[in-house]
């Protein structure tokens, strides 16, 4: 009688503020015996969650993932993680994609969906940086507005030129951090 494999489920979303309960559901409906998951971006190599999943897997396993852009934004990583799963005689499930690396039609399949995903990453990226230039063509700047004033700057430089307040106090005063302190005197 064969064993059936394991599925260790893996969610992953970009940001700390976005929810996993789509993709939490979906492996409890495939039935994961195991979930783990991050938030954080795809392009990043080392993920706590992935990596605990990784390290989880046994021969015969299978890494389920909602879709195959869950295990990254680009090529490398994510066939990187399949050829591994290969070589140690397991495999990942793609739930919503309904792909199998354990096949080689659904090797070919991830590959596929690995460029994919790599394209769309590509044109947010390319997009948005259309975004961020054509704002700053219309005078508008990038980020947030600065922790400091500028009066509140000079004001701080005074203070600790003169010895009054040490930079630790003098942050403290204008509600910053020392970093945060020390890069607007930096700047200005």
């Amino acid at each position: 009688m064969t064993k059936k494999p394991r599925l260790i489920g893996y969610v992953r979303v970009s940001r700390s503020k976005q929810n996993t309960d789509a993709q939490l559901d979906a492996m409890k409906a495939a039935g994961c015996q195991k979930m783990f998951q991050d938030k954080i971006s795809g392009k990043r190599w080392q993920r706590k969650g992935l990596d605990a999943a990784l390290a989880e897997i046994r021969p015969g396993d299978r890494l389920a993932v909602w879709r195959i852009d869950r295990l990254g934004r680009s090529i490398v990583p994510i066939l990187t993680i399949i050829e591994e799963l290969d070589e140690y005689g397991a495999a990942v499930i793609s739930l919503s994609e309904a792909c199998d690396t354990s096949t080689e039609n659904g090797k070919i399949q991830a590959i596929f969906l690995a460029v994919v995903a790599h394209m769309e990453h590509s044109a947010i990226r390319k997009r948005t940086k259309a975004g961020v230039d054509a704002a700053a063509l219309r005078g508008k700047s990038r980020g947030g507005r600065p922790k400091m004033t500028k009066s509140q700057v000079k004001d701080a430089r005074q203070l600790m030129s003169s010895g009054r307040l040490s930079a630790s106090a003098t942050a403290a005063r204008y509600n910053v951090g020392r970093a945060t302190l020390f890069r607007h005197l930096r700047a200005g």
